[in-house]
Protein backbone atom coordinates (compact mmCIF):
# COMPACT_ATOMS: atom_id res chain seq x y z
CA UNK A 1 0.00 0.00 0.00
CA UNK A 2 1.04 3.58 -0.29
CA UNK A 3 2.72 4.75 2.33
CA UNK A 4 0.58 7.62 4.35
CA UNK A 5 2.71 10.73 4.86
CA UNK A 6 0.57 12.04 7.92
CA UNK A 7 1.30 11.55 11.21
CA UNK A 8 0.01 8.14 12.37
CA UNK A 9 -1.95 9.43 15.38
CA UNK A 10 -2.67 13.45 14.33
CA UNK A 11 -6.07 12.32 13.32
CA UNK A 12 -8.76 12.91 15.86
CA UNK A 13 -9.44 8.73 15.41
CA UNK A 14 -5.64 7.79 15.88
CA UNK A 15 -6.72 3.87 15.34
CA UNK A 16 -8.02 4.89 12.19
CA UNK A 17 -5.32 6.70 10.97
CA UNK A 18 -2.54 4.19 12.45
CA UNK A 19 -4.72 1.73 10.41
CA UNK A 20 -1.96 1.51 7.06
CA UNK A 21 -1.37 -2.04 7.40
CA UNK A 22 1.89 -3.80 6.95
CA UNK A 23 -0.22 -5.78 4.30
CA UNK A 24 1.35 -5.19 1.44
CA UNK A 25 4.68 -6.10 1.90
CA UNK A 26 6.31 -9.30 0.80
CA UNK A 27 8.93 -11.71 3.09
CA UNK A 28 12.21 -11.68 1.16
CA UNK A 29 13.51 -15.00 2.76
CA UNK A 30 16.54 -14.96 5.15
CA UNK A 31 16.56 -11.43 6.53
CA UNK A 32 19.92 -9.94 7.33
CA UNK A 33 21.20 -9.67 11.06
CA UNK A 34 21.31 -6.19 12.16
CA UNK A 35 24.15 -6.07 14.82
CA UNK A 36 22.96 -4.70 18.36
CA UNK A 37 23.55 -1.05 19.35
CA UNK A 38 23.22 0.47 22.86
CA UNK A 39 22.19 4.28 22.60
CA UNK A 40 23.81 6.96 25.19
CA UNK A 41 20.95 9.19 26.80
CA UNK A 42 22.54 12.69 26.45
CA UNK A 43 23.77 14.49 29.23
CA UNK A 44 21.29 17.18 28.77
CA UNK A 45 18.04 15.45 27.62
CA UNK A 46 16.51 18.70 26.08
CA UNK A 47 18.92 18.15 23.33
CA UNK A 48 16.97 15.11 22.11
CA UNK A 49 13.84 17.32 21.51
CA UNK A 50 15.49 20.30 19.64
CA UNK A 51 14.34 20.78 16.22
CA UNK A 52 10.86 18.62 16.96
CA UNK A 53 7.50 18.95 17.39
CA UNK A 54 5.25 17.40 20.04
CA UNK A 55 1.56 16.78 19.60
CA UNK A 56 -0.36 14.21 21.98
CA UNK A 57 -2.83 11.35 21.21
CA UNK A 58 -4.34 9.37 24.26
CA UNK A 59 -2.83 12.03 26.65
CA UNK A 60 0.89 10.72 25.54
CA UNK A 61 3.09 13.07 23.86
CA UNK A 62 4.94 12.12 20.52
CA UNK A 63 6.88 14.26 17.82
CA UNK A 64 5.58 14.91 14.69
CA UNK A 65 6.83 12.49 12.23
CA UNK A 66 6.42 14.77 9.34
CA UNK A 67 8.65 17.02 10.91
CA UNK A 68 11.24 14.36 11.86
CA UNK A 69 10.86 13.09 8.20
CA UNK A 70 11.73 16.91 6.86
CA UNK A 71 14.78 16.32 9.29
CA UNK A 72 16.28 12.90 8.27
CA UNK A 73 16.10 14.05 4.24
CA UNK A 74 19.06 16.02 5.01
CA UNK A 75 21.60 14.23 7.44
CA UNK A 76 19.79 12.94 10.99
CA UNK A 77 18.99 9.59 9.03
CA UNK A 78 22.37 7.42 9.32
CA UNK A 79 20.28 4.55 7.93
CA UNK A 80 18.71 6.02 4.93
CA UNK A 81 15.43 4.67 6.03
CA UNK A 82 13.39 7.90 5.72
CA UNK A 83 14.62 8.46 2.04
CA UNK A 84 14.26 4.56 1.24
CA UNK A 85 10.61 4.34 2.63
CA UNK A 86 9.42 7.42 0.96
CA UNK A 87 11.01 6.00 -2.32
CA UNK A 88 9.74 2.70 -1.97
CA UNK A 89 6.50 4.23 -1.15
CA UNK A 90 6.75 1.50 1.64
CA UNK A 91 6.23 1.06 5.68
CA UNK A 92 7.75 -2.02 5.67
CA UNK A 93 11.20 -3.04 3.59
CA UNK A 94 12.37 -6.34 5.32
CA UNK A 95 15.45 -6.43 6.82
CA UNK A 96 15.98 -2.46 6.50
CA UNK A 97 12.81 -0.82 8.08
CA UNK A 98 10.67 -2.19 9.91
CA UNK A 99 8.44 0.17 10.65
CA UNK A 100 9.01 1.75 13.80
CA UNK A 101 8.34 5.34 12.66
CA UNK A 102 4.62 5.10 12.56
CA UNK A 103 2.74 4.82 15.41
CA UNK A 104 0.36 1.53 14.53
CA UNK A 105 -3.40 0.53 15.32
CA UNK A 106 -2.08 -2.47 17.60
CA UNK A 107 -0.43 -0.38 20.23
CA UNK A 108 -3.86 1.37 21.00
CA UNK A 109 -5.60 -1.91 21.73
CA UNK A 110 -2.63 -2.67 24.16
CA UNK A 111 -3.01 0.36 25.68
CA UNK A 112 -6.55 0.21 25.97
CA UNK A 113 -5.96 -3.11 27.42
CA UNK A 114 -3.50 -2.00 30.12
CA UNK A 115 -6.57 -0.10 31.68
CA UNK A 116 -9.07 -3.08 31.23
CA UNK A 117 -6.95 -5.51 32.93
CA UNK A 118 -5.31 -3.17 35.71
CA UNK A 119 -2.08 -4.46 34.47
CA UNK A 120 0.39 -3.79 37.00
CA UNK A 121 3.94 -1.57 36.15
CA UNK A 122 4.95 -0.97 39.64
CA UNK A 123 8.13 -1.78 40.62
CA UNK A 124 8.65 -4.19 37.72
CA UNK A 125 11.11 -4.46 35.03
CA UNK A 126 10.02 -4.17 31.37
CA UNK A 127 11.11 -4.28 27.87
CA UNK A 128 9.14 -2.46 24.96
CA UNK A 129 10.20 -5.11 22.57
CA UNK A 130 10.01 -3.62 18.73
CA UNK A 131 9.21 -0.27 20.41
CA UNK A 132 9.20 2.29 17.55
CA UNK A 133 7.46 5.29 19.13
CA UNK A 134 7.68 3.75 23.03
CA UNK A 135 4.27 4.60 23.99
CA UNK A 136 3.87 1.14 25.27
CA UNK A 137 7.33 1.39 27.59
CA UNK A 138 6.32 4.96 28.20
CA UNK A 139 2.81 3.86 29.67
CA UNK A 140 4.94 1.36 31.89
CA UNK A 141 6.84 4.33 33.26
CA UNK A 142 3.82 6.12 34.62
CA UNK A 143 3.22 3.28 36.15
CA UNK A 144 6.25 3.21 38.21
CA UNK A 145 7.73 0.32 36.42
CA UNK A 146 11.53 -0.12 38.17
CA UNK A 147 13.13 -0.25 34.50
CA UNK A 148 11.80 0.35 31.13
CA UNK A 149 13.63 -1.08 27.92
CA UNK A 150 13.29 0.12 24.43
CA UNK A 151 14.21 -1.93 21.22
CA UNK A 152 13.68 -1.09 18.12
CA UNK A 153 15.24 -3.10 14.55
CA UNK A 154 16.45 0.75 13.05
CA UNK A 155 18.75 2.97 15.00
CA UNK A 156 17.45 6.60 13.54
CA UNK A 157 13.51 5.29 15.07
CA UNK A 158 15.55 5.04 18.52
CA UNK A 159 17.54 8.50 18.09
CA UNK A 160 14.87 10.47 16.05
CA UNK A 161 12.00 8.96 17.54
CA UNK A 162 12.19 7.07 20.98
CA UNK A 163 13.95 8.80 23.11
CA UNK A 164 12.56 12.17 22.04
CA UNK A 165 8.82 10.76 22.92
CA UNK A 166 10.00 9.14 26.45
CA UNK A 167 12.27 12.71 27.00
CA UNK A 168 8.49 14.80 26.21
CA UNK A 169 6.67 12.76 28.46
CA UNK A 170 8.70 13.32 31.60
CA UNK A 171 8.07 17.05 31.11
CA UNK A 172 8.01 18.81 34.88
CA UNK A 173 5.46 21.24 33.29
CA UNK A 174 1.72 20.18 33.38
CA UNK A 175 1.71 15.88 33.86
CA UNK A 176 4.72 13.99 35.01
CA UNK A 177 5.81 10.60 34.46
CA UNK A 178 4.46 8.37 37.65
CA UNK A 179 1.99 11.56 38.78
CA UNK A 180 -1.04 9.01 38.52
CA UNK A 181 -3.05 11.42 36.38
CA UNK A 182 -5.26 9.01 33.73
CA UNK A 183 -3.69 9.06 30.51
CA UNK A 184 -7.19 9.76 28.34
CA UNK A 185 -7.24 13.41 29.68
CA UNK A 186 -5.78 14.36 26.73
CA UNK A 187 -4.12 18.17 26.21
CA UNK A 188 -3.51 20.64 23.64
CA UNK A 189 -0.98 19.79 21.20
CA UNK A 190 2.17 21.57 21.65
CA UNK A 191 3.53 23.16 18.49
CA UNK A 192 7.38 23.66 19.85
CA UNK A 193 9.78 21.88 21.98
CA UNK A 194 8.59 21.15 25.55
CA UNK A 195 11.70 21.25 27.90
CA UNK A 196 12.06 18.46 29.97
CA UNK A 197 12.59 19.29 33.82
CA UNK A 198 13.23 16.32 35.92
CA UNK A 199 13.87 13.30 33.25
CA UNK A 200 17.07 12.01 34.86
CA UNK A 201 15.72 10.99 37.14
CA UNK A 202 13.05 8.96 34.71
CA UNK A 203 15.59 8.32 31.91
CA UNK A 204 17.76 6.82 34.65
CA UNK A 205 15.28 3.91 34.36
CA UNK A 206 15.76 3.14 30.80
CA UNK A 207 18.22 1.69 28.43
CA UNK A 208 17.81 2.04 24.57
CA UNK A 209 18.70 -0.80 22.29
CA UNK A 210 18.08 -0.85 18.45
CA UNK A 211 19.46 -4.08 16.02
CA UNK A 212 17.85 -7.28 15.08
CA UNK A 213 16.45 -9.11 18.42
CA UNK A 214 19.02 -12.10 18.40
CA UNK A 215 21.69 -9.62 18.75
CA UNK A 216 19.88 -7.27 21.39
CA UNK A 217 19.12 -10.73 23.40
CA UNK A 218 23.48 -11.70 22.90
CA UNK A 219 24.43 -7.89 23.74
CA UNK A 220 22.30 -7.90 27.40
CA UNK A 221 23.41 -11.34 28.23
CA UNK A 222 27.16 -10.90 27.87
CA UNK A 223 27.12 -6.83 29.24
CA UNK A 224 28.73 -6.18 32.22
CA UNK A 225 26.35 -4.50 33.17
CA UNK A 226 23.83 -6.00 35.30
CA UNK A 227 20.79 -7.10 33.91
CA UNK A 228 18.13 -9.18 35.17
CA UNK A 229 15.17 -10.42 33.23
CA UNK A 230 12.29 -8.86 32.15
CA UNK A 231 8.81 -9.18 34.52
CA UNK A 232 6.70 -7.78 31.45
CA UNK A 233 7.48 -7.47 27.98
CA UNK A 234 5.34 -5.92 25.53
CA UNK A 235 5.41 -6.39 22.24
CA UNK A 236 2.99 -4.96 19.17
CA UNK A 237 2.74 -5.83 15.46
CA UNK A 238 5.57 -7.48 15.58
CA UNK A 239 4.63 -11.11 14.27
CA UNK A 240 3.74 -9.67 10.70
CA UNK A 241 6.91 -11.66 8.94
CA UNK A 242 6.70 -16.05 9.82
CA UNK A 243 10.93 -15.68 9.25
CA UNK A 244 11.48 -13.87 12.02
CA UNK A 245 9.21 -16.39 14.55
CA UNK A 246 11.84 -18.38 15.57
CA UNK A 247 14.33 -15.03 16.53
CA UNK A 248 11.31 -13.67 18.44
CA UNK A 249 10.37 -16.85 20.16
CA UNK A 250 14.25 -17.43 21.11
CA UNK A 251 14.40 -13.32 22.11
CA UNK A 252 11.18 -14.10 25.09
CA UNK A 253 12.97 -17.65 25.67
CA UNK A 254 16.00 -16.00 27.00
CA UNK A 255 15.27 -12.40 28.26
CA UNK A 256 11.86 -13.25 30.12
CA UNK A 257 11.60 -13.78 33.94
CA UNK A 258 10.28 -17.48 34.97
CA UNK A 259 7.67 -16.02 35.96
CA UNK A 260 7.11 -13.07 33.67
CA UNK A 261 4.42 -12.08 31.43
CA UNK A 262 4.21 -11.30 27.70
CA UNK A 263 1.37 -8.68 26.20
CA UNK A 264 1.54 -9.24 22.44
CA UNK A 265 -1.12 -7.55 20.36
CA UNK A 266 -1.44 -7.95 16.50
CA UNK A 267 -4.04 -8.11 13.68
CA UNK A 268 -5.53 -11.66 13.03
CA UNK A 269 -3.78 -12.25 9.48
CA UNK A 270 -1.15 -9.68 7.41
CA UNK A 271 -2.08 -10.00 4.01
CA UNK A 272 0.93 -10.11 1.65
CA UNK A 273 3.25 -10.94 4.35
CA UNK A 274 1.52 -14.49 5.61
CA UNK A 275 1.75 -13.55 9.55
CA UNK A 276 -0.65 -13.54 12.16
CA UNK A 277 -1.94 -14.10 15.56
CA UNK A 278 -2.75 -18.17 15.01
CA UNK A 279 0.34 -18.59 12.90
CA UNK A 280 2.56 -17.57 15.86
CA UNK A 281 0.35 -19.24 18.25
CA UNK A 282 0.82 -22.71 16.19
CA UNK A 283 4.88 -21.79 16.02
CA UNK A 284 4.31 -21.48 20.07
CA UNK A 285 2.65 -24.80 20.78
CA UNK A 286 5.20 -26.93 18.61
CA UNK A 287 8.29 -25.07 20.15
CA UNK A 288 6.37 -26.04 23.67
CA UNK A 289 8.23 -23.67 25.78
CA UNK A 290 5.14 -21.52 26.58
CA UNK A 291 1.74 -21.27 26.93
CA UNK A 292 -0.40 -18.64 25.34
CA UNK A 293 -3.96 -16.97 26.47
CA UNK A 294 -6.08 -14.64 24.00
CA UNK A 295 -7.23 -12.49 26.36
CA UNK A 296 -8.83 -10.13 24.22
CA UNK A 297 -9.99 -9.79 20.63
CA UNK A 298 -11.35 -6.32 18.65
CA UNK A 299 -13.34 -7.12 15.82
CA UNK A 300 -13.79 -3.30 14.56
CA UNK A 301 -11.82 -2.93 11.44
CA UNK A 302 -9.36 -5.89 10.29
CA UNK A 303 -9.68 -8.18 13.42
CA UNK A 304 -7.19 -8.24 16.07
CA UNK A 305 -6.21 -10.11 19.33
CA UNK A 306 -3.79 -9.76 22.24
CA UNK A 307 -2.10 -12.60 23.32
CA UNK A 308 -0.67 -13.04 26.75
CA UNK A 309 2.44 -15.51 27.19
CA UNK A 310 4.28 -17.46 29.82
CA UNK A 311 6.23 -20.07 30.54
CA UNK A 312 4.59 -23.68 31.07
CA UNK A 313 4.46 -24.32 34.70
CA UNK A 314 4.94 -20.57 35.65
CA UNK A 315 3.11 -19.20 39.03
Amino acid sequence: KSRETADAAADPSPKLAADQHRDGATSKGKLCVKAAKEHSIPKDPNKVLENKVTDTVLGLSYVKLSVVEMMCLDDADSEGIVSKSVSSHSDLIPGVYEGGLKIWECTFDLMDYFSEAEIEFTNRTVLDLGCGAGLLGIVALQGKAARVHFQDYNSTVIDEITLPNVVANCISEGRRVGSGEHRKASKPPSKKPRKAGGSPDVLNRCRFFSGEWSQVSQLLLSSNKPFSKYDIILTSETIYNPDCYSALHDTLAQLLDRNGHVYLASKVHYFGVGGGVYLFEKFIEEKNVFRTSMVKTIDQGLQRCIMEIAFKNSS
